[in-house]
């Protein structure tokens, strides 16, 4: 056969249709085929229609062959994926044709032109396996242009390996257009099954045919493992053949690959903690500061988003009002008194919280921008008054502001929700309109008002609800749980036609006892309330009297009457001013609550007023102890406000009628009201109150917490002498570890001023005299400002007074025994002297942060080469540093410090988080950030989220993009111009960052000012107000503006801060002038704002915090050995280990370290004897402290060790006082008699001895621990705590399970040795003698048990996996009730009868009390299980 090249001219253009071309290649083809020449013209239509595409009959193929067509497409994507990638280069082409015998056509060769028959090609080589399964139906769909013969030969290498060792494994329905094609016209008449027989007839016999040829190499080319090992090497060379399908080229293109996002590579909560969750991306995105787009701190790891609508103008009003009403104590009284200081002033206060709550809600202003740039709009400034200025809010209170405005917001949206329901009720209720409306200003009132509304109109309620089922078409409606309270089904009875036959509504009622007078009088019927309620009997279920109809009636009247929330909120007000809290122990709180406890501050607390327990951490404690089981709290109205409750209730109530029938009925009404007041409204105060007393103790103690930090964080660097307040000196940090000689090497670390480690050091001491000589060539080599110390133990004083004694800063005597020397570097081991240089300061520090960052993961990564003391050290010098930084860098670890030991513990985190947040917010907006260095110091980059306006987000997102522009900023213009700040971040932040001006170009053009940096950026003054501050510069130097009209704009104030005169000729300006002309032109207040801008251009970002505060002699003392004056107070006893023996005194050492003495006549009671007769060295004795004395770096402790001084005890020194005010010395000192009667009765009660069996002298959990080993139904007897004539009978029920039967002993005998009498139990039961007890009672119960246990409908496990089991049942069959039993745990001999019966149902449960002779169940008998189940299903 002949191939032959194909020509590229003569292949068809591009442009023309694909069948056309497809009909000229064909065509050619049959022309140049000698072989088929012959061929009829109906040979070359049945060619033509197996090869050829024809656009009407494709159009008109039948769904069967789309489908097959589909099906093939299918499977070679398929194989595309399996197959693996392929790419022949020359040699495997020419080993291939080698094995084979066939020549492989190579890529780049020319291409063919001509088309040949299956017959063809089967009679002269081996068809390929996956070629010859898409020829016949599928050439149809190929591009025959060329590409075919080319892929067919290689295709065709694997026709004996697909036939042969895959034949199985291929779809040969394709096969029909290469097997015997000349027999297709045979094929036509026949029928479908008929032909799929003969098709699967032809692929066997050639099946067989090419095993024949596979066994011939001459014809084959290779055997079956040859094909193997190149089908794995090679792949079958088809994998690429959908390239050649133009169909599927057209249909499927191929899908681009998804970009990977940080979703495919991050975990879910590293995700949360990288902050690249979607919110953080909205946060981010967002103009709105990043703290007011979260409800809780933006520390916290679980940080939500706040989805709120915007506040509008429209609410400032109501809002500024409400919020200036819960304000503080401090406003109520200055301004809102009479007497008040400011009374004078209310209007613009309530006008300046307003404004606040505009900055704040509306503007998305935060508190640090409002309290620095816009205080005068939040101050009064009265130029008629000697120009006075008043503070109206501050700093603290602009926090509270905008914590109330988003409560009012949230109160806001929940009234409006109402609103709108009662709208859909389609009800007209002139009680809620006129008289509830209006005073909805609480949360806990539109709860109340809801809940109201849903009583008062729960048939509108329920028609509402059928309605909307209909209406919505579906054709479905829900079954509602059949759950329906006491009340609605009262009202739906003639009790209710009772209840109007009161006279007055309850409605009425809380009018007149609201407004304190009765305007509304009640109408008394003629008849008395029995004799009217018979008439009503009838028609109320349930009702057999009429004191049964009259009690249904005072129900209905009782629950609206305690459900009004105008009375509701009446009682919230009362509860506020008169609440008692009482607290009484529990029966395990009487004895685990000793005078030790720290919860004998309030064991007996009796009446404690409420509003006296807002200020500390008591109720706190009150509700863990609670919690613990430990007490109980009852919170009520002391008896002076309940009677006027009661009282003015009633009065609202009654009528003014004096006949029988009136009395009578009053005291109907008199029973509604306490019935209102003792179920509804006093619980419904005593909640309340509870909540709002912890809501304001956690309040307070969190604002404390953030007080004790804020002064903390609001020191500047540690000033040695000669600094300037705010510079930051250079540090040597030393420790010693914990001091242990043998184990411990000093570390020293060494911090330039810009906080870089530089160098670092270990000493193994500083005795010897190569340490020494090192150690002081490291302070001659680095000349640090300042020494800090720290450690973990008390020792660390010892390596101060050596440090001391090196530095020089305390004198000490040369090894010659010369003359003290007071230069540092004078060691012994030769030096300069230098005599004439200052002493270096040597400083404690505090060590909390230190501790926790030498363990926290960001030390390592910053200082994995140094030890954990060395990295303790770091801390230490970054403390003296910078406490600031220190504090912002633990992030939400904040809380893991402790500011108060007292009830730190008790507040949620997220509060206390949020509070701490806040301090360090308003600290380092007071400060300042030096945005440039925060972007190339990873360190001080912890303070860019605290600023005003940004956030941990928002901060992350500032820093890379500073990081893409290069890495610093020149202006602050560029925050929006380059940057894209949004205007609200941009207001809030820019006064806050600084741009540190260096080098000021000089320019004589105006142009080029964006390019140039402003010396205004490195100040606080705020950008929109540049043009003040440039102005003031002008006018203190005394220039006109034409002088500086073609300068830079605030080369002025670059002048002016090159003053040295500076500060006089601004203060020869007259601010108040200024100020007051401003307001008279521009309606602009900037009297204080021109305050600062003068502070600013005289020093800008001047040190504004206090001085750097060092600790206390007792703090240290607690930091180096957690001592504190409570443990080392005057009378404790503790226990000390013997050091040194001396002839008068005894040196001894404490537990934590501390040393102390005890003299030779606190040793011994006796006289006379000396310390070594008394004690030996080594030795851990008993003693009371004497004395403490703390002095500079010594702590002086003088003990006791004589008997009778340590037998006294320290009891009163550890005792917990009681709040003496408030404590019920009556019960407490009953309780404690109780206490010491019991422990006598255990003491002086005789060991009795039955001789029985079953006897034991055990307590209850003794029997309880003896048992548990035993079978069930085993018995224990013991004596009783009730007295001689009792016994206790203990028998296991189940495991876990005992139940202890108390056993009357008449006629017991004296000698207690037998049981000679009657024994009987519960009143009831009698019997002879124990055996009898035992067989006839406790046997046959657990007979009984053992019967319910063993039924079907019997459930072990819990009363919680009961339940869950008949809950999963109902919902896998919902039309089906079911009930089941279960063993009551909690109450020993009873079993829990639990059911359902429906899927929205909740689990009921019946006690089934278990005797002798029968279950119980409530008051009904039964002797069998099959008789307790009916009786159950009768009830």
């Amino acid at each position: 056969m002949d191939y032959e090249p194909t020509n590229p001219a003569a292949e068809p253009d591009d442009a023309e249709e694909e069948g056309d071309g497809e009909d000229t290649v064909v065509k050619d083809a049959l022309e140049d085929s000698s072989e088929e020449e012959d061929e009829d013209e109906e040979e070359a239509r049945r060619i033509r229609e197996g090869f050829i595409v024809d656009d009407e009959q494709d159009d008109e193929g039948s769904e069967a062959e789309e489908r097959a067509r589909r099906r093939r497409r299918k499977k070679r994507r398929k194989n595309r994926v399996e197959q693996e990638d392929l790419d022949l280069d020359e040699d495997d082409f020419d080993l291939v044709a080698e094995n084979t015998g066939t020549r492989v056509s190579r890529p780049g060769q020319p291409k063919l032109t001509r088309i040949r028959r299956g017959r063809a090609l089967s009679a002269s080589r081996s068809p390929s396996p996956n070629l010859t399964s898409r020829r016949a139906p599928i050439d149809d769909d190929l591009d025959l242009s060329g590409g075919e013969s080319d892929r067919g030969d290689v295709a065709r290498i694997w026709e004996d390996t697909g036939r042969d060792g895959r034949g199985e494994d291929i779809d040969m329905d394709d096969d029909d257009g290469f097997i015997d094609d000349e027999d297709e016209e045979e094929d036509g008449d026949m029928g479908e099954e008929e032909r799929e027989a003969r098709r699967r007839e032809r692929r066997r016999d050639e099946r067989q045919r090419r095993a024949v040829l596979g066994a011939r190499p001459d014809m084959a080319g290779i055997d079956d493992g040859a094909w193997d090992e190149i089908f794995e090497v090679f792949g079958d060379g088809t994998k690429y053949d959908w390239a050649l399908d133009p169909d599927d080229a057209n249909m499927e293109e191929e899908m681009p690959k998804p970009e990977m996002t940080y979703h495919d590579v991050f975990e879910p909560s590293e995700i949360r903690e990288r902050l690249l969750t979607q919110d953080d991306d909205l946060i981010r995105a967002r103009d709105i500061p990043e703290r007011m787009q979260l409800i809780n701190s933006s520390l916290s790891g679980s940080s939500t988003l706040a989805l709120h609508a915007p506040f509008s103008e429209d609410d400032l009003d109501d809002a500024s009002e409400w919020v200036a009403l819960r304000l503080g104590p401090r406003t109520e009284k200055e301004f809102f008194r009479p007497d008040g200081q400011y009374h004078k002033f209310l209007s613009d206060f309530i006008l300046a919280v307003r404004t606040a709550l505009e900055y704040l809600l509306v503007r998305n202003l935060e508190v640090p921008y409002i309290y620095t740039h816009r205080r005068d709009y939040i101050s009064k400034f009265d130029p008629t008054q000697s120009r006075s200025r008043t503070s109206l809010i501050q700093r603290d209170e602009l926090w509270r502001i905008g914590l109330l405005g988003a409560r009012f917001r949230a109160l806001t949206d929940r009234r409006n929700a109402l609103y709108l329901n009662y709208e859909r009720m389609g009800v007209s209720d002139e009680y809620f309109e006129k008289e509830v409306r209006p005073q909805i200003n609480t949360v806990e009132m539109v709860t109340d008002v809801t809940e109201w509304l849903n009583m008062r109109h729960s048939k509108h309620l329920k028609d509402l609800a059928d309605l909307s089922l209909d209406e919505s078409g579906d054709g479905k409606k829900l079954k509602k749980p059949s759950r329906t309270s006491g009340y609605e089904i009262a009202r739906g009875t003639l009790a209710s036609q009772l209840a109007k036959g009161f006279g007055i509504d309850p409605d009425r009622v809380v009018l007149n006892f609201i407004r304190g007078k009765q305007q509304v009088f009640p109408v008394d019927q003629d008849f008395a309330p029995l004799i009217y309620a018979e008439q009503f009997v009838n028609g109320t279920p349930g009702a057999t009297s009429a004191e049964d109809v009259l009690k249904t009636a005072r129900m209905i009247l009782a629950t609206e009457l305690g459900k009004d929330p105008l009375v509701r909120q009446e009682i919230r007000n009362r509860f506020k001013t008169g609440a008692l809290v009482s607290v009484t122990p529990t029966e395990k709180g009487l004895t685990k609550i000793d005078e030790n406890h720290p919860y004998y501050n309030f064991k007996y607390l009796k009446d404690k007023p409420a509003s006296k327990m807002l200020a500390d951490s008591q109720f706190l404690h009150i509700l863990a102890a609670e919690s613990d089981h430990l007490v109980t709290v009852s919170i009520h109205l002391g008896s002076f406000e309940f009677e006027q409750l009661e009282k003015g209730l009633n009065a609202a109530y009654e009528s003014d009628g004096y006949s029988d029938s009136a009395k009578a009925w009053n005291e109907q009404r008199r029973e509604i009201a306490k019935e209102a007041i003792e179920k509804f409204l006093l619980p419904a105060g005593a909640k309340w109150v509870r909540e709002w007393i912890r809501e304001e103790v956690e309040d307070v103690l969190s604002r404390r917490c953030a007080d004790i930090l804020e002064d903390r964080i609001n020191v500047a660097p540690f000033r040695p002498p000669d600094f300037d307040k705010g510079d930051v000196p250079s540090v040597l940090a030393i420790s010693w570890g914990k001091g242990d000689p043998q184990r411990d090497a000093i570390m020293a670390v060494f911090l330039d001023e810009e906080g870089r480690l530089c160098d670092h050091a270990k000493f193994d001491n500083l005795l010897d005299a190569e340490p020494r000589a090192n150690f002081n060539n490291l302070i001659r080599k680095r000349k640090p400002d300042v020494i800090v110390v720290g450690g973990l133990t008390i020792t660390t004083t010892k390596l101060v007074d050596r440090i001391k004694e090196l530095i020089g800063t305390v004198p000490r005597k040369s090894d010659s025994g010369g003359s003290p020397s007071k230069g540092w570097d004078d060691s012994g081991s030769g030096g300069d002297g230098n005599k004439g240089e200052p002493a270096i300061p040597v400083i404690y520090v505090h060590d909390e942060v230190a501790r926790m960052y030498q363990h926290s993961p960001r030390a390592s990564e910053e200082f994995g080469a140094l030890p954990l003391v060395g990295r303790y050290c770091v801390g230490l010098a970054r403390y003296a540093q910078s406490p600031l930084n220190e504090y912002a860098a633990l992030g939400a670890d904040l809380t893991a410090i402790t500011f108060d030991e007292d009830a730190q513990q008790l507040l949620s985190r997220d509060k206390l988080l949020t509070a701490l947040e806040r301090a360090l917010v308003n600290v380092v907006n007071n400060v300042g950030v030096d945005v440039n260095r925060a972007v190339s110091n990873s360190y001080y980059q912890h303070l860019l989220p605290f600023v005003s306006g940004l956030g941990p987000r928002k901060a992350q997102a500032l820093i890379q993009r500073i990081s893409t522009l290069g890495g610093s900023l020149i202006n602050r213009e560029q925050f929006i111009t380059e940057l894209g700040f949004g205007t609200q971040i941009f207001i809030n932040a820019a006064g806050f960052l600084r741009i540190s001006q260096d080098e000021y170009k000089d320019s004589n053009s105006r142009d080029s000012d964006r390019n140039q940096p402003d010396p205004l950026d490195g100040t606080r003054i705020h950008p929109e107000d540049y043009e003040l501050a440039r102005k003031m510069a002008t006018d203190a130097l005394e220039l006109d503006e034409e002088d500086v009209a073609h300068e830079h704009p605030s080369k002025v104030v670059l002048q002016l801060m090159q003053d040295e005169d500076s500060g006089r000729k601004l203060d020869d300006l007259s601010l108040d002038d200024f100020a007051i002309n401003l307001q008279e032109t521009t309606k602009d207040l900037k009297r204080r704002t021109l305050d600062l801008i003068k502070e600013e251009l005289i020093r800008p970002f001047g040190e504004v915090r206090q001085e750097f505060q060092t600790p206390s002699q007792w703090e240290i003392l607690t930091m180096l050995s957690g001592e504190t004056p409570k443990t080392l107070r005057r009378g404790r006893i503790v226990s000390v280990f013997v050091l040194r023996i001396k002839q008068n005194f005894v040196a001894v050492k404490l537990d934590s370290g501390l040393e102390g003495i005890i003299n030779g006549h606190y040793l011994a009671d006796q006289e006379g004897l000396t310390p070594d007769q008394v004690v030996q060295k080594g030795q851990t004795i008993p003693a009371i402290i004497i004395d403490t004395k703390i002095e500079p770096d010594r702590v002086h402790i003088e003990l006791s060790s004589r008997p009778n001084d340590v037998a006294s005890g320290d009891v009163h020194t550890r005792k917990i006082a009681a709040d003496s005010n408030y404590f019920d010395q009556r019960q407490a000192a009953a309780d404690k008699e109780i206490q010491q009667r019991k422990k006598m009765g255990e003491v002086n009660r005789t060991r009795r001895v039955i001789k029985h069996p079953n006897f034991h002298n055990f307590k209850s959990n003794q029997a309880e621990q003896y048992l548990a080993n035993q079978p069930n139904g085993d018995v224990v007897v013991r004596p009783s705590s009730k007295g001689p004539d009792h016994l206790a009978v203990t028998w296991k029920v189940d495991q876990g399970v005992y139940q202890h039967i108390d056993v009357v002993e008449v006629n017991a005998d004296p000698s207690r040795q037998n049981v000679a009498g009657q024994l009987i139990i519960d009143g009831k039961y009698q019997y002879a003698d124990l055996d009898e007890l035992i067989v006839t009672h406790i046997k046959a119960m657990s007979r009984k048990v053992e019967d319910l246990m063993a039924h079907e409908k019997y459930q072990r496990g819990t009363e919680d996996e009961l339940n869950l089991y008949l809950k999963n049942f109902v919902k896998a069959n919902p039309t089906k009730s079911m009930y089941a039993f279960g063993l009551n745990r909690k109450r020993a001999g009873y079993f829990n009868l639990s059911f359902v019966a429906n899927e929205n149902s909740q689990v009921q449960t019946w006690p089934i009390k278990v005797t002798p002779q029968a279950y119980v169940l409530f008051d009904v008998e039964v002797g069998s299980i099959p008789d307790l189940c009916d009786a159950f299903k009768r009830k």
